[in-house]
């Protein structure tokens, strides 16, 4: 067997994170000016969440194939699958069909990221991988500086559209560095894939979403999640080959860290998702103006998660988890109350980057006190599992949250119609009072959603207060837990 060319398998790698850091900036910035072209508002949110829900069922079912049958190609198969998806929303004529090809870009996408992860932490020890997060981390920070100016520069003089096709020379190029690079020995074995699990987990997450689309829906909607979970727990404990191994989360490493990643995916996603779309219509902002308010949150996130590897091993995990996730409430909060119509630009630049020092501070020691907890055959179904709970996490908050502000809408001063010439280019034909009122409208429907993310943040920081004392560089079966970090 060829040997692997670590240094140009990190370069696959690397670009393969570069797509998923690319998505969140520039699909970000593009997608108020796809509503003002599409129309479709009351499907805002769905693009989002679509895109998450997809992701969120496939991450544990690929890392359960990536410790069967190898991660190369799985992460092969979700880079093709993510190239569809891509260019099939650079040709969506509805935001029906948008929503529709954003969920096969997700399944390319539970893929991506995860065994990017795990092949990491296939080729480096657990000292090494706090190294290799700076290395990850510069690559978050660069497409965190071009996203949004770039996605801003196409959307202004080409086309929303060509945010896509932009992924495919990179795509591609990644899938051509790592199938020539990257080799490894995988035992084959025979596996079942728990698809009914997959059924049960998606139909009660479409049900929350749901619910919060009229009372009437609600009423049935709300029960229907609560016996489909119930169902998906009860398949759980009894299959064979489970979606997501319950076991794995009476470890308390890995449920805590779950737990947490749940509240601070919610978090995270809904200030990616609604900060742009605040920016451009509330606060009048061009596409490259929204793109940039969420830009420093990704800058922000590698150069912490940089320092957090460096650190790591001198001052322990608890430590860190604790003050990235003190200094990402703070800044939940901080937008939450500053941000309003007269807000300078600079605001919600200056929070998301705080916002993203502090997810990047307490993301890299969860994760890799998660990796060390479990033995390599478990390590991809531990990673993606972690995953797991975070894009769950974003998925059901975006779409929740994006039901209160259709809801906030309804009946109001402002019509989803007139939100729609708000974000398009008729902007400036519109009488000044009607954009007065619109965004007022808007002003006080995203107020709430900016304070129940603080919330969330909140709660996400009492949970990692439980985060248990764990030896740095302990390997094997698990971390030494007890001690004094």
């Amino acid at each position: 067997m060829p040997k692997t060319h670590r240094a140009l398998t990190v370069v696959a790698l690397l670009l393969g994170l570069f797509l998923s850091a690319m998505e969140m900036t520039v699909v970000s910035t593009a997608m108020p000016t796809a509503v003002g072209d599409l129309g479709g508002l009351h499907l805002y949110a769905w693009a989002f969440s679509a895109y998450m829900l997809a992701s969120t069922i496939s991450v544990p079912i690929f890392g359960k194939l990536a410790d069967l049958r190898g991660r190369k190609p799985i992460m092969l198969t979700g880079i093709a699958l993510f190239l569809v998806g891509s260019a099939a929303c650079g040709q969506a004529r509805s935001m029906e069909a948008l929503v529709a090809f954003r969920a096969l870009q997700g399944l390319g996408a539970g893929a991506i990221q995860p065994m990017a992860l795990t092949i990491v932490g296939d080729l480096f020890d657990a000292r090494e991988r706090g190294r290799m997060q700076g290395i990850f981390g510069a690559v978050w920070g660069v497409a965190g500086l071009v996203g949004p100016l770039l996605g801003g520069a196409i959307v202004h003089w080409a086309s929303w559209r060509w945010v896509f096709y932009l992924n495919l020379p990179l795509g591609l190029a990644c899938a051509a560095v790592l199938q020539a690079a990257y080799h490894e020995r995988v035992e084959h074995h025979e596996h079942r894939l728990d698809l009914l699990g997959a059924a049960l987990l998606s139909g009660a997450v479409l049900s929350v979403l749901l619910a919060t689309r009229s009372r009437a829906t609600g009423a049935w909607a709300v029960p229907a999640a609560l016996a489909l979970t119930a169902l998906f727990v009860a398949v759980e404990r009894r299959a064979e080959e489970p979606l997501l191994p319950l076991d794995l989360l009476g470890q308390r490493i890995i449920g805590v860290a779950s737990a947490t990643g749940a509240l601070v995916g919610a978090a995270m996603i809904s200030t990616v998702t609604f900060v742009p779309l605040y920016v451009q219509s509330v606060l009048g902002g061009s596409p490259t103006t929204a793109g940039a308010a969420i830009a420093p949150m990704a800058i922000g996130w590698p150069l912490a998660s940089a320092l957090s590897g460096r650190l790591l091993h001198r001052v322990g995990y608890r430590p860190l988890i604790r003050g990235g996730l003190v200094i990402s409430c703070l800044a939940a909060t901080g937008l939450a109350l500053l941000l309003r119509p007269d807000a300078s630009p600079w605001l919600p630049r200056l929070l998301t980057g705080l916002y993203g020092v502090g997810l990047g501070l307490a993301n890299t020691p969860m994760i890799i006190a998660v990796q060390t907890s479990v033995a390599w055959n478990r390590r991809g179904v531990a990673t993606a599992s972690t995953m797991f709970f975070r894009t769950i996490g974003g998925t059901i908050a975006v779409g929740v949250l994006g039901g209160v502000l259709a809801a906030a809408l309804s009946g109001g001063a402002a019509t989803p119609d007139q939100v729609e010439q708000l974000l398009g280019p008729e902007r400036g034909l519109l009488d000044p009072a009607l954009v007065g009122a619109v965004a007022g409208a808007l002003q006080g429907g995203m107020t709430r959603l900016f304070w129940a993310a603080a919330g969330i943040t909140g709660l996400a920081l009492g949970t990692g207060l439980a985060f248990p004392k764990v030896v740095p560089g302990a390997t094997g079966a698990g971390p030494v837990v007890g001690a004094s970090r």
